[in-house]
Order: structure tokens, then sequence, then C-alpha cells
């Protein structure tokens, strides 16, 4: 547009020399201004009666003017999210700046290079306030990929009003664990009772059951030299195990299609003595209309008898930031903050997802909503985490066929060790 000189002689009448001068300035660039800032948050579907994100990511964009959040659920199921992730990361561009991981995935996607190093962005103290079962799987290679957000950890799920009515404290042994099903079983005399339910479905969550079942034998899945099962007579005695478990009927037939939901329902219809799950199902033990209220209490997974003690696995999830974000100040302080004491308070508080902070488990307002946290945070605090590799998932993924074949008598558990060796020794062989 041809702009009016105001140096030039014109001869011009009031009105005129107005509309002039309006046309200049609408001609003229506005004083520039910052763009708002628009981080990406990807997460799983949070459960539950409501959902405390949206009143965070409020919070957050109120403490951080100029930066908006738009949160964008991903399907539960934790396949479907590694799908997605996988195949946006290794795209051109970022579709997402901030993003809700498994625990087992940071190792590999941090080698694969898709997440910013927070080594140097995080205070060293602010890791510290969280489980170092926590802290262990968000680092590799000696370098911070991602925070802490959500814990989990194996739990005994037993009917205490049961054992209370034989004299019977709980299990600190898989053998005492036996004898107690047995001996309750009999005196009942209830066919629709069962003695120990556990995830024997062929998914991530039976190599779960197997890896705790090693730890509580002594014995672990991966060797100092990254070997597969270093000792196998072990490993062969916790598959075998578990294969008499269902022989005996201490365990039903069934299990072996069972996940969390599957025998988390069963115990919770009070059709069964004992239960391997997570925190997540006390919460719906105590609900005003479950069958179980009242009636259940948490105590250590049991030990084997090569093992000092039994360990719960850990879960749950970190926070990661795309390295390609085009906001990485805003996309760590969103991480820090979703982490943070506050906010992973009111994420307990609201949907009972446990936090990664070992301070909030002595919180006189969860504890007083959440009488077991106390109890929780005990066992958390002597849980272990998965093996922290980048290739966990291949592990898993070659596993599970192999025990699955064990528990429905396809294979021995010699045979299935011996595969499992051979097909992750030749595939570590042309990864590394």
């Amino acid at each position: 547009m041809r702009h009016l000189s105001l140096a030039a002689p014109l001869i011009v009448s009031a009105p005129l020399l107005l509309s002039a001068l309006l046309l200049l300035a609408a001609c003229e660039p506005a004083p520039p201004r910052s763009e708002p800032v628009t981080l990406v948050f990807k997460h799983a579907r949070i459960l539950g009666p409501s959902d405390p994100l949206p009143g965070l990511v409020r919070e957050f964009e109120a403490r951080h003017p100029g930066v908006r959040v738009k949160s964008e659920s991903l399907p539960w199921n934790t396949d479907e999210q590694h799908q997605f992730y996988v195949i946006n990361l290794e795209g051109g561009s970022p579709a997402f700046d901030v993003m809700m991981l498994d625990v087992i995935w940071v190792p590999e996607f941090a080698q694969a290079r898709w997440l910013l190093d927070l080594t140097e962005l995080l205070p060293r103290a602010e890791l510290a306030a969280h489980f170092p079962a926590a802290v262990e799987p968000a680092t590799w290679g000696g370098r911070v990929w991602a925070m802490p957000w959500i814990m989990n950890v194996g739990l005994l799920y037993y009917r205490a009003d049961l054992l209370a009515r034989y004299g019977l404290r709980p299990p600190e042994t898989y053998e005492a664990l036996v004898a107690q099903v047995k001996r309750i079983q009999a005196a009942e005399g209830d066919a629709r009772l069962d003695g120990f339910l556990w995830q024997g479905k062929q998914y991530e969550g039976l190599i779960v059951n197997l890896l705790e079942g090693l730890w509580a034998n002594g014995t672990r899945l991966l060797g100092e030299d990254g070997r597969l099962f270093p000792d196998p007579a072990r490993a062969e005695e916790v598959l075998g195990f578990l294969r008499r478990l269902i022989d005996t009927g201490v365990s039903p037939p069934w299990v072996t299609a069972a996940d969390e939901e599957l025998s988390r329902r069963a115990f919770g219809d009070g059709r069964a003595i004992f239960l391997r799950n997570w925190p997540y199902a006390m919460d719906l033990f105590e609900l005003p209309e479950s069958r179980v209220r009242g009636k259940v209490g948490i105590a250590p997974l049991p030990r084997h008898a090569h093992g000092a003690r039994g360990s719960g696995a850990t879960g749950g999830a970190h926070l990661g930031v795309d390295r390609r974000t085009r906001h990485p100040e805003a996309a760590v302080a969103l991480v820090r903050f979703l982490a943070g004491a506050a906010a992973q308070k009111t994420m307990a508080a609201g949907v009972a997802l446990n936090p990664t902070r070992t301070a909030l488990y002595r919180d006189a307002d969860l504890v007083r909503s959440h009488p077991s946290l106390p109890l929780i945070g005990a066992l958390t605090a002597a849980a272990r985490p998965r093996p922290v590799t980048p290739y966990y998932l291949m592990l898993s993924s070659t596993l599970q066929p192999e025990v699955s074949a064990v528990l429905v008598k396809v294979k021995t558990p010699a045979e299935a060790i011996a595969q499992a060796r051979r097909t992750v020794g030749y595939m570590l062989r042309d990864v590394r």
C-alpha cells in the first residue's frame, strides 16, 4: 500500500486529513508481541471418578503466562501407546512435546535419541525425593532421560478374615502360602474358593510374575554379563513352581488367561484367598459395594527356598520430553510441575495413582483417605525395577511364549529356558 508523506506539500480539508491519518495508522505494522507457546502433552487416559489432569494443566498455565498446554489422551493399552510413539518419534517433525512413558520404555527411547537429556536440567535433590526404584529406570548411560511420575509395585493381597479364622499370619514363603491355601480350602469346603490368583496370560504381566519369582528364589533374569537366566537351575525351579500351582489346584486353570483385572475381579467377588496385583486394587476392594470390604490385607510377596526375601516389581509411568520440541524450556517446566509434590498429591488423592515421591506416603491428608498408603510405601521401598535395558521389550516378547508353554504343559521348564537363552543370545548378538 502507498503511504502518504507528511513532508510533501499537500493541501487537504480537515475531514480528508483525518481519513488519511486513519488510513496511515491502519497500514503501519502493529507493535511486535510474543506468540503464545503451545505444548502438546500425550498421556494415557486417566481412569477414575474424576480426572485431575485438566485442573493441573490449568494451574500450570496460570503459573506460566503465555504457555498453553494441549492435553491429548492415548489408548489405555500400553502396546498401542508404544506403537503410536514409535511411529511418530521416527517421523520428521515433532507432533508432541511431553509424553507419558511406561517405565520400561525409557532406555529404548533414550538410545533411539528420541528423548531430551534432562541430566543438567534437574537439580540432584529433585531426583533424590523419589524412590530409587523409580529413578533407576529413568536413567540410562549415566544420564537422566525422564522424571518419575506414577509408581506401582507388586503386592500380595490376602483375605484377612479367612487367615484370622484359622489363626494364620500372612505367609512369608511360597511353601507357607501353598500350605495355607490347602488348609483353608479343606476347612471351608467351598469348591468356588480359589487359592492363589496371579497373572498367567501371555503378555507383559506374565513376565512381571516371572521376575518376582526369580528374585524370590535368589536369582535374576539377566546376569552381570547380560546373559539370560544366569542361574538356569533356579529359574527352572521357579517355572516348575508356577506350573505346579495349577497342577495341584492351588491356582485355578484359568490363571493362564488372567490379567490384572480378571484376577482382581475374581478376588473382589470373594472367590479367592490370595492375589498378586498392583496397589490400585485396594481402593476397589474398599468401595462401599465391594464384597470383600474390610476383609483384605496387604503383605510383601513371599520368597522361595533360595531367596532372602520376596520383592515386588515396580511399574508406573515417567514423563519425558521429545528431543525435537520447539519449546524445551516450557516442556521441562511442565514435566517438573507434574512430577512435583503438589501435583503428585493431587493425582494420588483424585484417582489413587500412587506417587513416586517417598514423603507423600506419610502425608496426613493422603493417609486419611488411603490408610494402606504407608504400608504400600514401605513395600515400594523394597521393590525392584524390571531390567533397565533398551532391549527389554524384545526380551519380554521372546520370553512370553516360552513361559506360557510351560504353564500349559507344552514344554518343560528346562526346554523353555534353553530355547529362550538361544533365541535371546542370537538376537542380542545382532543388535550389539
